[in-house]
């Protein structure tokens, strides 16, 4: 089974295209570690082909506030900084007319097994526009590309395992760790999700998700990691501290960074 869910090496994330790494974690939060095997420097951003339309997923300092807004919600949980998200819902030649946009890792997670997966989540800056545009559950989510490896449809080798989450506790601010194995709801693109029956019209818990791949085949492995939005309503908005198993990955506007999970 392969380790790099896990914290092994030492390494340090970042993104070439804006900059080297920095920012150290909010203090308390997690320790910081240069470790996790997570990534080299050109392994995080925009996975292009998965991009529809002109959004934004860019690092970025904050966003701090909203304006009245206090305390520890009122900054980013990790850092300084966070992934800004925008992405607008009628403006393509396509049909849905909506964008699309996933950042993520095409490299470091290939070949890890989904059953490895115990832990994942992240915090988001919500805003009560957001909720107005499309309802509590307009919401970025997590998606893994993966290869199913489903006995019972034995020639797919794609689908996207895809969260979504339920409504935000808060809106402009931060939220709280909003765990993507307890709460929310799965779902599988393609003939894997007609297979196994947690597709887009019949959701399922992670943990009802992770028995439907175990049919008894090979073990259905990760091909790409991401955080992501569209193609449905507009949002725009921020996440942070992208949890996968003991690994939290700080968005930070000069880079990404891992850090051990407290």
């Amino acid at each position: 089974m392969s380790a790099r869910f896990d914290v092994r090496r030492k390494v340090l994330l970042g993104v070439t295209a804006l900059a080297a790494v920095a920012a150290a974690a909010v203090p308390g939060a997690a320790s910081a570690v240069t470790g996790g095997g997570g990534g080299r420097a050109d392994h995080w951003g925009v996975i292009t082909r998965n991009t529809i339309g002109s959004p934004v997923a860019a690092l970025r300092n904050g966003p701090f506030g909203s304006f009245g807004v206090t305390g520890p919600s009122a900054r980013p949980p990790y850092g300084t900084g966070s992934l800004g998200i925008e992405v607008a819902d009628d403006s393509t030649s396509l049909t849905p007319p909506s964008e699309k946009v996933d950042f993520g890792n095409e490299v470091d997670f290939y070949g890890d097994p989904v059953s490895g997966l115990n832990r994942l989540g992240f915090h988001v800056f919500q805003t009560g526009e957001n909720v107005s545009y499309g309802g509590p559950r307009n919401m970025p989510n997590i998606r893994f590309e993966i290869n199913p490896n489903l006995t019972a449809a034995p020639a797919t080798t794609y689908s996207s395992m895809v969260w979504v989450p339920d409504a935000s506790p808060v809106t402009d601010r931060w939220s709280p760790f909003l765990d993507a194995t307890t709460t929310g709801q799965w779902f599988l693109t393609g003939a894997a999700g007609t297979a196994t029956g947690c597709n887009q019209t019949t959701l399922c818990t992670f943990p009802q998700l992770k028995a439907a791949l175990a049919d008894g085949g090979a073990p259905a492995t990760v091909y790409t990691v991401a955080v992501g939005k569209g193609r449905d309503s507009m949002w725009i908005g921020a996440v942070d501290g992208l949890r996968l198993n003991q690994k939290v990955y700080d968005f930070e506007a000069k880079g990404v960074r891992v850090v051990r999970a407290g």
